[in-house]
């Protein structure tokens, strides 16, 4: 059964005014607990439309990459702050993430890890965007099995998917800038 059923038979339980057997008293807490299910999950319904339309027009390009929904792209641009020039380059931003690499080498290995640092919320966001392609993105799974084929392990392919999607959102939130030429001084 759904359980969008399962709440709802619960909600319509048949209850006495005061519960008088333990049994009475579950069937109390039982029906209580599927109306505020229901109640909460029609104010998550309100909260993500009202969501939906400010994501989409402060970084339209954001809500295109693939796996971003409105809840990841609030999050990402909530990281980003409101200066987002600040950040200078996507590996500022995948720093600023925790996800940026960092060398767990141990003798002839060389391995890296994910920088346990910065905003765990964007990075928790990259996660889901990185669960959401490793599902469905055809691409993300064809470079998996590649990588698997190599003998990389899955948290090690997940670090470098991360990384691919933070760049990605950096592009998508800040366009390409046109470099400034540095000015050299002239000395006499």
């Amino acid at each position: 059964m759904h359980k969008l059923h399962l709440i709802a038979a619960c909600a319509d339980l048949a209850t006495p005014g005061i519960a008088c057997t333990q049994a009475e008293a579950v069937s109390v807490a039982v029906k209580s607990l599927a109306a505020r299910c229901l109640a909460l999950d029609a104010e998550a319904k309100t909260l993500d439309t009202q969501i939906e339309a400010p994501t989409a027009h402060a970084c339209p390009a954001l809500r295109q990459v693939y796996g971003v929904g409105p809840d990841t792209a609030a999050t990402l641009l909530v990281a980003l702050g409101d200066n987002p020039e600040r950040i200078g380059s996507d590996a500022a931003f995948a720093k600023l993430c925790g996800v940026s690499p960092i060398e767990a080498s141990s003798g002839k290995t060389v391995r890296h890890r994910l920088n346990r640092g910065g905003n765990r919320d964007a990075n928790r966001a990259l996660h889901v965007i990185c669960v959401v392609r490793l599902r469905r993105h055809q691409p993300t799974r064809d470079y998996l099995a590649c990588r698997m084929g190599e003998g990389r392990t899955k948290p090690e392919i997940m670090r470098c998917i991360k990384r691919y999607i933070a760049r990605e959102v950096y592009h998508a939130v800040l366009p390409t800038r046109q470099e400034i030429p540095t000015q050299t001084i002239a000395t006499t």
